[in-house]
């Protein structure tokens, strides 16, 4: 099974009163390892996969540990865990070589753009995600290390 791996800088305005990386800027991280893997990965060329567009439909997050501000980025590994007929769920781990600080899930849709409405997966997307599944669970039921601060 392959993952997608994405080297996330941390940046100063992503630190929160409490000096620590706020939840909600977790899911900016999360978001540019997804268009990372989508957009440069997904196939190219004269290739019309994921061109239209993918609107997010769901988003889980355990957060387990706090990430402080560092020059090192942090690592995200994305997956495939779920592909259905129109939609795809994607799981993360937020770590280092260290900790895991959190891991999420993302469940994306395929959308026409010019229609305004979902729409199936074709053949050359779920071969291009099929190379990156994993339906195995990675430690999801490790509990926080401490809570995070909204």
């Amino acid at each position: 099974m392959a993952r997608h791996i994405y080297s996330c800088p941390l940046r100063w305005a992503d630190m929160d009163a409490f000096g620590h990386v706020n939840n909600v800027v977790y899911l900016r991280y999360l978001e540019e390892a997804r268009v990372d893997f989508i957009w440069r990965l997904a196939p190219g060329g004269d290739s019309d996969a994921f061109t239209g567009g993918v609107v997010v439909a769901r988003h889980e997050i355990s957060y387990l540990r706090p990430l402080v501000h560092r020059h090192a980025p942090v690592t995200i590994e994305l997956w495939v865990s779920k592909i259905g007929a129109a939609y795809v769920t994607l799981d993360y781990e937020v770590k280092d070589e260290d900790a895991v600080y959190a891991r999420a899930s993302t469940t994306i849709v395929p959308y026409d753009l010019e229609r305004g409405r979902p729409r199936r997966l074709t053949s050359e997307e779920e071969g291009f995600l099929a190379k990156y599944r994993d339906d195995e669970p990675s430690g999801r039921d490790e509990q926080p290390e401490g809570a995070m601060a909204v």
